[in-house]
């Protein structure tokens, strides 16, 4: 029996990324364009994650979109919600768990999820990007320092420093006050992912704290950001290089089950319309 190759393509609000599974077991390739929906970011990421395979389009059995601009994915066979597809992703590389804290770029959620991986329940902060990935990009550019470098400053503290709002625009206002009372930049920093996750372990609290507790998105390669939620949870918390590729992850695997389904459903009709045409031959041969 030859492989099935599925796509999984999640067309964020600023991000596409794409991942290519084999027998909806193992990742083949993966790619991830840092412009998302309604850019070219999405067709990008197909070409880039195909290239990385050695593959064409042909060669791909089922293409399932997910994200915010997955209703816009011509290349699409079919299209999942984003918060199934996160769970099956995030279930895929961990497989107790339970709670599921994912930042993206403009929304935040939290995921309850039962056995196999099943969403059960799910709270999210969509109306503004307080304690998204943009509050972050906002607030390092104010700082003059690349979001990636968040990290390092972070471990870097000395001091706690409270930032008292999480609106953007109220927040960046009060980082501007930090710095010109000369407060270092690493405190400041670390300020503002105790706030991001004062703001997002709430949403986590809603839906009730439970292990595995795995954080999903872009934001969880910050790993002060790991740390601000693991100190306002009193949990641990686990991620994986893998983090921001999760809900194309799981929208590789739906698709690969979605057409395993449908060769199932037609193998049934091709079954039932052989037998329908002996069983005619058959009455014509003894007519």
């Amino acid at each position: 029996m030859s492989d099935v190759l599925t796509m999984g393509v999640d067309v964020g609000s600023t991000a596409s990324k794409s991942v290519i599974l084999k027998n909806g077991k193992e990742i083949v390739a993966s790619s991830c364009i840092d412009v998302g929906a309604g850019t070219s970011g999405p067709a990008r990421a197909i070409k880039e994650v195909l290239e990385n395979a050695k593959i064409t389009r042909d060669d791909v059995a089922y293409v399932m979109a997910t994200g915010y601009g997955r209703n816009s994915l011509e290349e699409a066979d079919y299209q999942m919600s984003e918060l199934s597809c996160h769970a099956k992703g995030a279930y895929f590389l961990f497989p107790n768990v339970r709670t599921i804290i994912d930042i993206g770029g403009q929304d935040a959620k939290a995921l309850k999820i039962g056995d196999g991986g099943m969403l059960e329940n799910f709270v999210m902060n969509d109306k503004c990007a307080a304690g998204t990935g943009r509050f972050l990009d906002v607030i390092a550019r104010v700082l003059e320092v690349d979001v990636s470098e968040l990290q390092n400053l972070d471990a870097k503290s000395t001091k706690q420093v409270g930032i008292s709002s999480t609106c953007t625009v109220f927040a960046e206002s009060e980082v501007i006050s930090q710095l010109a009372s000369g407060t270092k930049i690493e405190d400041i920093v670390r300020g503002i992912h105790d706030a991001i996750a004062s703001r997002v372990g709430s949403l986590a609290k809603r839906v009730g704290l439970r292990d595995d507790i795995v954080f999903t998105g872009g934001v969880a390669l910050n790993k002060g950001m790991v740390r601000a939620l693991s100190e306002n949870t009193g949990h641990k918390i686990l991620t994986s290089p893998l983090c921001q590729l999760n809900g194309a992850l799981g929208a590789a695997l739906f698709g690969y089950q979605k057409y395993k389904l449908e060769a199932r459903k037609k193998s049934r009709v091709k079954a039932w319309l052989g037998g329908k045409y002996v069983w005619k031959s058959n009455w014509k041969n003894t007519g």
